[in-house]
């Protein structure tokens, strides 16, 4: 069965039968009414118990604002092409760049040309660019230039006729936080956020959403006057992730796990994102900004929040987004942030064999900033299930290597028949979920050693996607844009998840700003002893990854 058989899975992105919408020969009336290119409409010939086809989203077009940068040139163009490698782009699917460039279409069609050869995950087909090239259009201006949302309006109306879009499109916000309420208003003034009958208008907006939660909700207020809450994107591209994604399938799908995933067997639970880089030449942005503002609010608590959320009654939006929300409602700051939280700052140290300086002697950074570049907290959950159970972030710029991996470590056995002497190797039984890289998920347990006495061992069994699956994992960018395309905000925070997270690191943040500088810590080390002094009051310690 070919993909262009493939129907539609979401309301409002159907694709006509006969190719392209808004061919001269598509089925339909030929006068007086003409068919609707977003009508829903029904593949008879499918089984609907067939799961093996692909989502395809229907037309489309999509409007990358800020498309010079480097996350718009090393990931979004790319994972639009790879999408349209893989048959899930509609063939008249339109890509708009919005920059301060004096660029033509011709221009932009070779800048996208070159980011798709040099970062695409998929192979260069021609054929493939040549059908996407046909689509693309650039518009030059700046935010507060109303010609050029004019200009834009233009393109829009003119993609819709060529390309049969059927008035479909999602604005993507590539553009630094401080432009999101400027690019959002200039979109209701020029009417580019009203979609025509039928049709569909999404915002796609990038984090950081907000400082804080004052200026998270003046966001939202302003984002929710141009798109209701329903067309509003908030990209986590963690949240795309197949390894994040897993973490349901691994407790939901199967009876193995669930069972022990509570305060019952579980010790306490690490939750870790290290990055062996600094702050390269985004000093501008992260200084004042830090570690736990920028990895923590989003990342870190949204994976606590699938960690350790209840079942969902359906594995839709609404669904999800009630169970994660209960979870960061319930969420417990420790009574002494001075023992439980710390912030830190890497100094000097070696890298890769490499001297590398500290932050404080980054280009662009003020050499008295308290910046964290390092911050690891403590956490509870008041709930049933993990009332006792310490759930500890951490992480951090400039430590030891790059890896992000959640560690859900169980408690010792409650009673040894074994000696101690054949027992002292043995750790604590541990399922650990690699996120990136390696993607996978180990499990930890004790083991005999091969031999004539009796001594256990830790030992770890492994699953690597690698080694799985033949397929490769498609980037957490290709699985959100096609989400944004189809309408799918399974995996996209809402608004009170986004204000629910800053309600936990406000105090923490508050209490850091008033209390001294951050801990210092060598580049290449695993962050601060005072982090390491942390746990060890709870008589335990980090994981080494």
């Amino acid at each position: 069965m070919s993909e262009e058989m493939s129907p539609r899975t979401s309301a409002g992105n159907a694709e006509p039968k006969g190719g392209a919408p808004g061919a001269a020969d598509a089925p339909g009336p030929a006068v007086a009414q003409q068919p609707d290119p977003v009508t829903d409409w029904e593949n008879v010939l499918r089984d609907p118990r067939d799961r093996r086809l692909p989502r395809i989203a229907g037309p489309s077009g999509l409007v990358i604002f800020g498309v010079t940068g480097d996350l718009s040139r090393k990931k979004l163009m790319p994972a639009v092409y790879d999408l349209a490698n893989r048959g899930l782009l509609p063939p008249g699917f339109s890509l708009v760049g919005f920059a301060r460039r004096d660029w033509a279409d011709q221009d932009f069609a070779e800048v996208v040309h070159e980011a798709v050869k040099e970062h695409s995950r998929t192979p260069f087909r021609e054929e493939v660019w040549q059908q996407l090239a046909e689509g693309m259009r650039f518009v030059p201006g700046t935010f507060d230039d109303d010609d050029a949302f004019e200009q834009l309006r233009s393109a829009i109306e003119e993609l819709n006729a060529s390309r049969g879009t059927g008035g479909n499109y999602a604005f993507y916000l590539s553009v630094p936080p401080k432009f999101f309420p400027q690019v959002v208003q200039q979109l209701k003034k020029h009417g580019l956020a009203d979609a025509p009958a039928g049709s569909w208008r999404r915002g796609v907006i990038e984090k950081p959403f907000g400082h804080d939660l004052a200026s998270a909700r003046e966001l939202n207020a302003i984002v929710h006057d141009v798109f209701a809450p329903d067309q509003v994107f908030r990209i986590d591209h963690y949240l795309g992730k197949e390894t994040v994604q897993n973490i349901l399938a691994l407790r939901f799908a199967n009876q193995l796990y669930e069972p022990i995933w509570n305060r019952s067997y579980v010790d306490h639970v690490q939750i870790t994102m290290a990055e062996d880089i600094g702050i390269g030449g985004r000093a501008g942005y992260y200084d004042g900004i830090g570690a736990a503002r920028d990895v923590i609010q989003n990342h870190l608590l949204q994976l606590l929040a699938l960690t350790a959320m209840e079942e969902p009654i359906a594995f839709d939006a609404e669904s999800l987004a009630t169970e994660k929300l209960k979870v960061l409602r319930s969420a417990k700051l420790p009574e002494d942030l001075g023992s439980h939280t710390v912030p830190g700052q890497y100094t000097n140290g070696w890298q890769g064999g490499e001297k590398v300086v500290g932050y404080l002697e980054e280009d662009g950074t003020d050499s008295g900033s308290t910046t964290d570049t390092y911050a690891a907290i403590k956490l509870e959950i008041d709930s049933r299930r993990w009332a006792g159970v310490p759930f500890y972030l951490r992480t951090g710029k400039r430590l030891a290597r790059r890896v992000t991996e959640i560690a859900v470590v169980f408690q010792r056995a409650p009673h040894s028949p074994f000696d101690s002497t054949a027992t002292e190797e043995l750790g604590e039984n541990a399922i650990v979920i690699r996120v990136q890289p390696d993607e996978g998920m180990t499990v930890r347990f004790g083991s005999k050693v091969p031999g004539t006495s009796m001594e256990i061992r830790d030992v770890t069994m492994d699953f690597a996607y690698g080694e799985s699956f033949t397929e490769s994992s498609p980037e957490a960018y290709e699985r959100l844009i096609l989400d944004v395309l189809l309408g799918d905000a399974n995996l996209f925070p809402r608004t009170e998840e986004v204000e629910a997270s800053w309600k936990i690191l406000d105090p923490i943040e508050e209490y850091w700003a008033t209390h001294g500088k951050p801990a210092q810590y060598p580049a290449g080390t695993w962050g601060p002893e005072e982090a390491d002094e942390m746990l060890a009051r709870d008589g335990r310690s980090w994981r080494r990854p």
